[in-house]
Formats: structure tokens, C-alpha cells, sequence
């Protein structure tokens, strides 16, 4: 069956696509070539349900192995981290990405839901489709219909948001560790693709690494750590503790990931180095800066010393328009480009709000709309560069360090 979302150079899959079946004939580059064949060897032996505990660490580092142990990742975002955010921040250095919280019980039963929330392409991988979730059967089935499309079905188990608390799940489910830990061992008896979670830490650094060992007991193969609990959820007072990451690292034999405190490359070195984690994931300052994972940085974050810096020769309109291209081959729904278009440009509507005001009162959005009003903070002189250090982005290597 042939997708929905085509365009001229691109191809959206969704759920009415078909998973590919001929690597010859869908795949363009050695790379897409060995992550179907990596998937392929993780479903030769799924699902897990007849797996020793050790058999299962081993193949928990195979697989991601395999993918390239990514290190620069794209978190999960409501609303914000679909395929055409993804694609533009993989161009920008991102080595994976994770879809936005989709619910697993509308996700089952509304085919609008499915096919506006969830899209992906030959070049969208590796990914992580994250689901919340309360139910273990209808995670199964939400999770039955992403699996020939993802590297890794992801459970969330850290929104910290009002909406979750009503809808119990997310951070509030560690309120109920054997729900969670039946989420988990339903999935992973029962999936061809590896079952990763993401996770905020308790209060007590103790009740956190029970709270991972038992998920890593339960067959979960990476686990994400977001280093604030569940009642720190203003991320600009309080900083991501990565000493209770680090301790969650050294207590589990999966690979495990930080979240928290990204803002910049120097951070994504300091945290690798302070945590021991396999790899980083940055949320919000990628909305701001999709070219973070590059190496640029926006002037909040540049080292007081002016010969540090240099002119990127790129702003976060080059950024948007980049972004707006991407939309217009991978359509997604007019709510989430216009909350990127406020992200990305929301230094520049500081300097010039009337700009956003004509935005705000365009109710309904086209794309030349949104090019018009790039062109108009340009004719304005609000241009605000990115900036990269002198010494460049660091690259990150195998080991987790810079060079």
C-alpha cells in the first residue's frame, strides 16, 4: 500500500504504508542499509520471552551497538519533536531521535490520531517511538503497529505534567512500580523490537536505583534518566542531577542515557564525563537551537571571552526556512509549526513583537504566510547569529569524550 505523505524528493511513512520489504529498493545509502539489516537481527531472536537475564544484557548492547551507539539525541517533546524537527536536527548532528508522546489508548483507536501524529521516513532512524501508556494490553497493541517502523518502542514513564497526573501515566505511574514493571515485561514478551523507558528520578537516590534495576530486570534494554524528580518541573530553577544519573549508570549493565542541564556542546562533554552515560538527550534548547548538536550556540550561552566566539554565518531564520522546507515534503499539523515558528524565532519577536502579533492573529497558516514573516524581520535588521566557539564543536567519540 503506498503512503499518503508523498513529495517530489521525499516519502512519509505512516501507518497505511507498508514496512519496507526490499532493501534494494527502498534504501539509498549503506547506513539505511545497515540499520533495516540491524533491526532484522534483533527480530531473528524476539521476542524475549525465553531469554536469561544475561542473554538479555548482551543483546541489549548488540543492538545498539549496531545502531552506532548514538550519543546526540533528540528528546521526546509533546507536539514538538515530529519527523520534520527530527530530519532538521539530524542534519544539525543528531545521531537519534525519539517521536513526541503518542497515547497508546487514542493511538489504538482513532486512525486520524495515527496517521496525523505519527509519520516517519527511510532517513527517520534510528528511533524511538515513545508511548504513554497504563494499560499493558493496549500498549501492546499501540506498539504492535509502530514496530516495523522504529528501532526501539519507548514507555514514558516522566511527564510530569498535570494532564498526566488525570490520565495516570508518566512519572505518575511510580506511584504503582508493579503496573510499570507489567508494561514492560508485556512488551518485551511480545515485541520483535527492544523495549527502552524513560524515566525521572525519586527523591531518595536509593528508591531510584530499585526503580532501575527493576526495569532492567523486567526486559527493559536502554533506559533514559531524566535527573529532576517528578515535582521539579521548572527546568530553568532547578538543575538535572547527574550525580543520580551516574549512580543509576553504575547500578545497571543496559545502556542508560542523561537527560537534563543540555544546553550547549560543552555540556553535552561535561555530562557525558561527570555521568558515565552512553549518550545525552537534549529537549528544549533544541527547539530554540535545531543546531545545537553542531556545535552552535545561541549568544545566552557564549563564554564571556570575545575571542571565543565566532560568527556561525547561521541564525535560527536560515533555521526555520530550513524547517518550513521540511514540513511542506513531510506535512504535520499546523499547531506544531506554529509552535516551532514561536521557538525559533522568539528572541527576534522580542526585539520586534508587532511581527508576532501578526502571527498570532493569522488563524489560519499558510507557508508563504510564514515565509513572508522571515523576510519581514530581515527587512527589520532583527538578524540574531548563532555562534560557534573558536575551537569548534567537540566530537564526541566512542568513549563518551571530546576531542
Amino acid at each position: 500500500m503506498a503512503s499518503l505523505l508523498t513529495a517530489p524528493e521525499a516519502q512519509a511513512w505512516n501507518l497505511h504504508s507498508d514496512p519496507p520489504q526490499d532493501l534494494d529498493d527502498v534504501l539509498c545509502s549503506d547506513q539505511h542499509q545497515q540499520q533495516e539489516e540491524q533491526q532484522k537481527t534483533f527480530a531473528d531472536t524476539a521476542p524475549s520471552r525465553c531469554l536469561s537475564g544475561e542473554s538479555r544484557i548482551e543483546r541489549a548492547w548488540a543492538h545498539w551497538s549496531k545502531l552506532g551507539r548514538p550519543k546526540l539525541i533528540v528528546a521526546p517533546m509533546v507536539d514538538n519533536s515530529e519527523l520534520p524537527f527530527r530530519m532538521l536536527c539530524r542534519k544539525y548532528g543528531a545521531d537519534a531521535a525519539y517521536t513526541p508522546m503518542l497515547h497508546s489508548r487514542i493511538f489504538t483507536e482513532s486512525e486520524k490520531y495515527r496517521d496525523q501524529e505519527f509519520t516517519t521516513c527511510k532517513e527517520d532512524r534510528p528511533l524511538f517511538v515513545q508511548f504513554c501508556a497504563n494499560d499493558p494490553e493496549v500498549l501492546l497493541e499501540a506498539a504492535k503497529k509502530v514496530e516495523p517502523y522504529c528501532d526501539y518502542v519507548d514507555i514514558n514513564l516522566g511527564c510530569p505534567q498535570r494532564i498526566a497526573r488525570r490520565g495516570n501515566y508518566g512519572a505518575f505511574l511510580m506511584d504503582n512500580l508493579p503496573l510499570i514493571k507489567s508494561l514492560v515485561e508485556n512488551l518485551v514478551q511480545n515485541l520483535h523490537v527492544p523495549v527502552s523507558c524513560k524515566v525521572r528520578i525519586f527523591p531518595d537516590l536509593q528508591d531510584t536505583i530499585k526503580y532501575a534495576r527493576m526495569l532492567e530486570d523486567a526486559g527493559c534494554s536502554l533506559l533514559a534518566v531524566h535527573g529532576r524528580t517528578r515535582d521539579e518541573k521548572d527546568q530553568k530553577k532547578v538543575r538535572a542531577n547527574w550525580d543520580a544519573i551516574k549512580a543509576v549508570k553504575n547500578s545497571l549493565r543496559i545502556p542508560v542515557l542523561a537527560n537534563g542541564n543540555i544546553r550547549h556542546m560543552d555540556d553535552v562533554h561535561d555530562c557525558l564525563e561527570a555521568t558515565g552515560a552512553d549518550g545525552v538527550l537534549s529537549a528544549e534548547s533544541l527547539l530554540e537551537n535545531p543546531a545545537l548538536f553542531a556545535g552552535f550556540r545561541t549568544a545566552q550561552w557564549l563564554p564571556g571571552n570575545e575571542e571565543s566566539k565566532k560568527d556561525g554565518k547561521l541564525d535560527q531564520a536560515d533555521l526555520l526556512v530550513e524547517y518550513l522546507k521540511l514540513c511542506e515534503q513531510y506535512p504535520v499539523p499546523w499547531r506544531m509549526i506554529r509552535a516551532h515558528v514561536h521557538k525559533m524565532l522568539g528572541e527576534w519577536f522580542r526585539i520586534h513583537p508587532h511581527v508576532r502579533e501578526d502571527l498570532n492573529a493569522q488563524s489560519v497558516l499558510t507557508f508563504e504566510f510564514l515565509y513572508s514573516i522571515v523576510d519581514r524581520l530581515r527587512e527589520l535588521g532583527a538578524g540574531i547569529p548563532l555562534h560557534l566557539k573558536e575551537t569548534n564543536a567537540a566530537t564526541i567519540c566512542a568513549n563518551g569524550l571530546a576531542t
